[in-house]
């Protein structure tokens, strides 16, 4: 922090600045009390407040993992219950080598071979960044699409959800496969209950049958995995963000760690660690929505 001309001198006094010179257990009660308080400290770097680092590299992630699951979902559904009703057969036989690729592939790999094909090669797509040098935007909550709707910058909106294209496919690689294969595997389990066999036997079409018996019978273990991915995200997003240099949570945990700048690389993971349990607390609650026969008193 004070650079190769700093003197023994300048090294007490910053060490009686931050505290360093009391006991460990004195820091440490310290450090709760601040965190209750919201405060992360601050950063070694420019010396503002974490907690406002963070704030202002939140918005990039979120857009990037919402996303990111809403890919996922709606494809890795999909391709599970597909797999499931026609079982064993080349579809199904696809969709589980796809989802064992999916699951096999380092994702900076991915993100790179896909920079590669749809940004370097074909032009298709921007390889970094969240919107185009050349595009203005009046920036309101720091959510570019949020703000380009907001302001009716249809330019923006387009430019915004270029970039977001490429690092939310390469992120929703893993999730995808995962929730393909959970999907297929409690969808086989629904399909095999007695009332499936019943409702057929009644002679409901088979889309009736798929979409309001199968479905939401066999999504309480799909909702699970979804929250978990959901929340290792931020974590997945690190190497993302890295990839493709958009400025979200992940890049700055990344540059705190190049930068030794410890209370930013603290702060980004206890950040992490809290959205973590706090998505977890919201799919407890989605259970008794999904399932009538659970609820919490």
């Amino acid at each position: 922090m004070l650079g190769d001309k700093g003197t023994a001198e300048d090294a007490a006094r910053l060490r009686s600045e931050l505290g360093f010179d009391e006991p460990l257990y004195i820091q440490y009660f310290k450090f709760l009390t601040n965190l209750v308080q919201g405060d992360l400290g601050r950063s070694i770097r420019n010396r503002n407040p974490v907690i406002n680092e963070i704030k202002a590299a939140f918005p990039a992630t979120i857009e990037l993992t919402v996303l990111s699951m809403v890919f996922a979902s709606i494809i890795g559904i999909a391709a599970g219950i597909v797999s499931a009703i026609k079982q064993y057969s080349i579809v199904d036989n696809l969709t589980m080598v796809g989802a064992l690729l999916g699951i096999s592939m380092p994702v900076f790999w991915v993100g790179m071979m896909l920079m590669l094909i749809f940004g370097a090669r074909l032009g298709w797509l921007p390889i970094s960044g969240r919107i185009s040098r050349v595009t203005n935007l009046e920036v309101i909550t720091n959510f570019y699409l949020l703000d380009s709707i907001l302001t009716q910058n249809w330019a923006a909106l387009r430019s915004t959800f270029s970039h977001l294209i490429l690092p939310a496919i390469t992120l929703a690689t893993i999730p995808v496969a995962m929730i393909a294969r959970m999907s297929r595997s409690t969808t086989l389990e629904v399909l095999n209950q007695d009332y499936i066999r019943t409702a057929r036997a009644k002679g409901l079409p088979e889309k009736v049958v798929i979409l309001k018996h199968v479905l939401k019978n066999s999504l309480i273990p799909v909702v699970t995995i979804i929250g978990l991915q959901f929340g290792s995200f931020l974590g997945g997003a690190v190497l993302t963000e890295t990839v493709f240099a958009r400025a979200g949570v992940g890049r700055l945990l990344i540059n705190g760690i190049l930068g030794r700048d410890f209370p930013v690389i603290q702060g980004a993971v206890i950040f992490i660690a809290s959205f973590f349990i706090f998505i977890n607390l919201v799919v407890d609650i989605l259970y008794s929505y999904l399932d009538p026969r659970i609820h919490y008193s």
